[in-house]
């Protein structure tokens, strides 16, 4: 008897493009996001702890995304860089 290999390809639709989360966004599209000083001293004790791990961090901050940490983050070196 023959056993029945399965794909593990996903099946894609290809009427379907690429999803709007697939496209790269200009930081200077976004919009700035307000965070209260104790949730951005812990993004920056975090980041140096951590580094780049923005799920990681979002999980220690109720209510934040990682996608918003790492905007956040961009954003605020955006403007430091742009003062020295």
């Amino acid at each position: 008897m023959e056993t029945q290999r399965k794909s593990k390809h996903r099946k894609t639709n290809p009427a379907i493009g690429a999803s709007s989360s697939d496209q790269e966004v200009s930081s200077l599209e976004w919009e700035e996001i307000a965070m209260a000083q104790e949730e951005e001293d812990l993004i920056c004790r975090m980041f140096k702890l951590v580094g780049e791990r923005w799920d990681l961090i979002a999980g220690r901050i109720p209510g934040r995304t990682a996608e918003e940490i790492e905007r956040f983050w961009v954003m605020k070196n955006h403007r430091r860089s742009l003062l020295r």
